[in-house]
């Protein structure tokens, strides 16, 4: 009797449930929520060189949006494309993306329009698919198999599927001991937002001081980082800090209880990473520095800075806990240090890069057409082929942003239970040809999230891993919405 329970139970899930149902989600995640937040990220856009009579001109982003997969004939028509007559003609499966743009003279809105700047390719049965929601019956008219899961793409004919790439969580700090180097402790820290993706590093040195890596900033005692984002006074320094009297705080304090005020950290910060012209732009050009590529998932203004100072005193609470602590527990395989991104995800990558080179295509054209003493209208200088054809590109080739190489795979179609495996692939980014022992080991959280069993043999055992067949993914929650919770049960903000 439960061995028949268990079966019915089984059955019910999988008709109510599909294997692609997150990879589905992500991309309409994508295409609804994130390609406007791209388009936020690239607002508002400023040519150097403008025509004479001009004091200000602007080119601003206002909207985007995707409707369904159309195809335009030789004669010029337009009409809506399935995905069987895609397969067949060797076409891709792909919709038009509508971008508002508007130009602003002297801050006067001067001309506005909605054009085409690309084709984006769509996942078969997401919500932009023509097969979406279709009862079984309308799925054969169609010329689809109603038991096929969809959660792919058509590119020129070929069924390409993207795979799930397995990444470190960003945004959170992981301390380990390291065998070789200056330090014994290092605590690593991937600072992504947007465009940026930017490693931290935090070590102790020999002579007890914390040090601070990022981007041009090599090895920067901690304490002079906090005062040069205007966390000065000692005293406030050890509150955040809040380890009660602690040895290695103390003498991290005393070495630079000379650096009294915000301006003198951030000119010694200058000095110490070479930056040698006169000090009014020394300063500036530190405090953009700061601004940019210190922790950019806090923000990149200058009101946040002060957030950063508190969060680098937590950093160092959390380094020290770890290094006088018996128990060293930040383990890089625990799946909780681990997110998945999915095809939504990997798609706004490459639609971010993408979109930034027809953003200076768009300059170059405006530029090129004004040197020559004309006032060109920016309808006409929009290359609509240039994003598709890149878009297009890195899905065939599999070929991704980042250097990262096999992200889009051609489906295999030798039996229905293969295409159900690919479809559910999970890639480690680590390299096939290094020894990453501990990666390729079956950890215990994997249970019931991957298959123990399904990994190929050889160079890629442990690193090309499946989901378990009743696994689910959830999606990334905004930092707004965790905020807005918090505050409902009563946090309040640092001031």
């Amino acid at each position: 009797m439960t061995n028949k329970i268990g079966r019915v139970l089984i059955q019910k899930y999988f008709e109510e449930n599909s294997i692609v149902n997150a990879n589905i989600r992500s991309f309409n995640e994508f295409v609804e929520h994130e390609l406007l937040e791209i388009i936020e990220e690239n607002r508002e856009i400023e040519p150097t060189i403008i025509p004479p009579n001009v004091d200000e001109f602007k080119i601003r982003l206002d909207n985007i949006w995707v409707t369904k997969p159309e195809i335009i004939e030789a004669d010029g028509s337009k009409r809506a494309i399935h995905p069987s007559e895609a397969r067949l003609r060797k076409l891709s499966y792909s919709a038009p993306i509508f971008l508002e743009v508007s130009s602003i003279i002297n801050g006067v809105q001067r001309e506005s329009f909605k054009t085409q700047i690309g084709y984006l390719p769509i996942m078969l049965k997401s919500k932009y698919c023509h097969l979406s929601q279709l009862p079984r019956e309308e799925l054969i008219k169609n010329g689809e198999d109603p038991d096929d899961p969809g959660g792919y793409f058509i590119i020129n004919g070929t069924e390409k599927a993207i795979v799930t790439i397995e990444d470190l969580a960003s945004n959170r700090m992981m301390v380990e001991k390291t065998a070789l180097g200056v330090s014994t402790y290092t605590g690593k820290l991937f600072s992504e937002k947007g465009s940026y993706k930017i490693p931290h590093v935090m070590e102790k040195m020999k002579d007890g001081i914390f040090n601070f890596t990022f981007t041009r900033v090599k090895r920067i005692p901690c304490v002079a980082v906090i005062k040069a984002l205007g966390l000065v006074k000692d005293q406030e320094i050890m509150e955040y800090i809040n380890l009660d009297n602690d040895a290695s705080v103390f003498i991290n304090l005393y070495e630079f209880a000379d650096l009294k005020t915000e301006e003198d950290a951030i000119d010694y910060i200058a000095k110490k990473i070479g930056i040698t012209q006169s000090k009014e732009i020394r300063l500036d050009r530190m405090r953009d520095i700061l601004d940019k590529y210190l922790l950019p998932h806090l923000g990149t203004s200058d009101k946040d800075r002060f957030f950063k100072a508190v969060n680098i005193c937590k950093l160092m609470k959390q380094f020290i806990i770890f290094i006088e602590s018996d128990v060293h527990h930040d383990d890089k395989d625990h799946y909780m240090n681990k997110r998945l991104k999915m095809s939504g995800d990997l798609l706004a990558d490459l639609f971010r890069v993408n979109l930034k080179v027809l953003i200076g295509d768009l300059l170059y054209n405006f530029q090129r057409i004004v040197k020559r003493g004309k006032f060109p209208s920016i309808k006409v200088i929009i290359r609509e082929k240039l994003l598709t054809q890149r878009i297009y590109s890195s899905m065939a080739t599999g070929t991704w942003v980042g250097g990262r190489k096999g992200i889009s795979q051609r489906i295999e179609r030798l039996n229905f239970l293969q295409t159900q495996s690919h479809l559910q692939r999970v890639i480690s980014p680590l390299s096939t040809s290094q020894e990453n022992f501990e990666a390729r080991a079956l950890h215990p959280t994997h249970l019931g999230r991957l298959c123990p069993n399904e990994t190929p043999e050889g160079t890629n055992i442990g690193l090309r891993k499946n989901l378990a067949m009743l696994a689910s993914v959830t999606r990334g929650i905004k930092e707004d919405e965790v905020l807005g919770y918090l505050k409902k049960l009563g946090l309040e903000a640092v001031k």
